[in-house]
């Protein structure tokens, strides 16, 4: 876009108009976490689905899966498993017998309980974006460190959009913040600017003590009330190929036996980290995650678990990973076979590997949004924001993926595909004849605000209505609806006295040092 300032300076335009409206910004679809009502999409056969699980069965049973951590080496030699240094090898009814414990759907009740979300079934859940380590808008016109100030916006984006269900991690990384008290800055940030299911970064054990300390004052619980529910979770790798490090594992121990949800989320790029074949991939990355969640439910038993997929391609040219690829979706389908083949709810993605908010950013994304959909997935992580396989956090990505984001839930509205009389419409077909038109007619007019999606952020307009508002592309008009939303942001009602209870904790945690580093 080398005419960027050129069309700046002109002005004008959807963006302009949004400005006009007000403080609400934009027009967007109320809080109303989608139901899929699609069937899935299946590309394996009985047969199919018979071989991957043989597969991640026999990598558990006769290649194993290193643990370095040793209380969880402790726990499952208690549990039978062959233990070999840090070598874990499972018998395979061990694994379906600790599986089959997780619940196939449960709840995840926030601070507000109105953006109570269900994970599980037939429900889809969104979230923002979440770790990376730069950012990039259209202002600043390039990749920079992320900071505080750009994670609050981005957390605001969070809140403002009602397309996003639950807040992952940090949506860029505030590097600004030492690394011992980061968490403790953002969670904050987090719980006054927010009031979704919140995430913690599962990495050792001060950070989780804090955050579940943090999330049950926020909820003004007490520790017995926290406990009887997930009001949080969490969401870990594992270090592909087979293994699994000492501080998610330790995290989740500690979240399990406070009974807040995890997210096990293998990250197996095809020809790097894992076999070149997909399903080799898949074979590997369900290893990879159900021995993990064997292990939680063995130290408690119904915690609730949801298997995630990060299995993509690389580029075997250059090694850098790929997203939203044919590869991509197709893994991501087969794993949605797989998980309900488990009973477990499934976490995917919505990502890219495009470095601007262009046209690559959007198909790729689009490619794995509709991915998510059609394996049945429930929790998509990243679906807005995400570019440069993760690497950069954009607004105006942010705001374009919501738009996506939006028409997804409009596509699963029951009353699109409904047949009664009224939808058949033969007595407006009659009125009309061969002859005229619908336009007018008494049933479009009793329908017509309400008929088909309209877009918040899409220009309609010809070419010329276009150009004489000032030419505005895509990325432009997200990037003043981005200014606008924070400008005008209102953050969700806190309560003063958990407000300062909130503070008071983090000055504290700060004052002890917060987490451990190694700088």
């Amino acid at each position: 876009m080398a005419d960027t300032q050129t069309r700046k300076r002109r002005g004008g335009g959807r963006a302009g108009a949004a400005a006009r409206r007000g403080s609400a910004v934009i027009d967007q679809m109320p809080w109303n976490p989608p139901i899929n009502t699609d069937k899935p999409t299946e590309p394996l056969d009985q047969a199919g689905i018979e071989a991957i699980h043989e597969g991640a069965m026999r990598i558990l049973e006769e290649i194993g899966i290193e643990f370095y951590n040793e209380e969880a080496l402790g726990i499952l030699k208690e549990a039978g498993c062959t233990i070999n240094g840090d070598n874990v090898r499972m018998g395979r009814d061990f694994v379906m017998e600790m599986v089959a414990k997780a619940p196939s759907k449960f709840t995840i009740t926030p601070r507000n309980p109105d953006k109570t979300i269900e994970v599980g079934g037939k429900t889809l859940l969104f979230g923002n974006v979440s770790s990376p380590p730069n950012y990039w808008d259209l202002e600043i016109g390039t990749k920079v460190a992320g900071n505080r100030e750009m994670c609050r916006n981005l957390l605001k984006l969070t809140q403002y959009f009602n397309c996003i269900h639950f807040a992952g991690g940090y949506p860029v990384e505030p590097v600004d913040i030492h690394a011992s008290v980061r968490h403790l800055d953002v969670l904050y940030d987090k719980l006054t600017l927010t009031d979704k299911a919140m995430h913690a970064y599962s990495l050792g054990k001060e950070r989780v003590e804090d955050v579940m300390e943090m999330v049950r004052i926020a909820g003004g619980h007490s520790h017995e009330e926290f406990e009887a529910t997930p009001r949080m979770y969490t969401n870990i790798n594992s270090t592909s190929p087979l293994k699994h490090d000492h501080p998610m594992i330790d995290g989740c121990l500690r979240l399990a036996r406070r009974g807040q949800a995890i997210v096990v989320t293998p990250f197996t790029l095809a020809g790097a980290m894992a076999p070149v074949t997909m399903a080799g991939a898949v074979a590997q990355s369900l290893a990879e995650a159900l021995c993990a969640i064997a292990l939680f439910q063995y130290v408690r038993p119904g915690i609730p678990c949801v298997i995630g997929t990060f299995t993509s391609n690389v580029d075997m040219k250059s090694g850098a990973p790929a997203f939203g690829t044919p590869e991509y979706m197709r893994s991501t389908q087969m794993t949605g076979q797989m998980a309900r083949y488990y009973g477990l709810p499934m976490r995917s993605s919505g990502v890219c590997a495009a470095n601007v908010p262009d046209g690559q950013a959007v198909w790729e994304t689009s490619n794995s949004l509709w991915a998510a959909v059609q394996s049945g997935t429930n929790m998509v992580y990243h679906a807005a924001g995400w570019l440069e396989g993760g690497l950069i956090a954009s607004p105006e990505k942010f705001i374009m993926d919501c738009e996506i984001l939006q028409q997804i839930q409009r596509y699963m509205q029951p009353e699109i595909t409904a047949t009664g009389p009224d939808e058949i419409a033969l007595d407006a077909i009659k009125a009309v004849g061969n002859d005229g038109h619908f336009f007018g007619i008494q049933h479009t007019q009793d329908r017509y605000t309400t008929a088909f999606y309209q877009p918040f952020l899409s220009d309609w307009k010809n070419y010329e209505g276009w150009d004489v508002a000032g030419g505005i592309w895509t990325a432009e008009r997200a990037h003043h609806m981005f200014k606008e939303i924070v400008t005008s942001f209102e953050p969700p009602p806190i309560d003063d006295g958990i407000r300062e209870e909130l503070e008071d904790f983090v000055a504290r945690r700060k004052a002890e040092g917060g987490a451990p580093t190694d700088f």
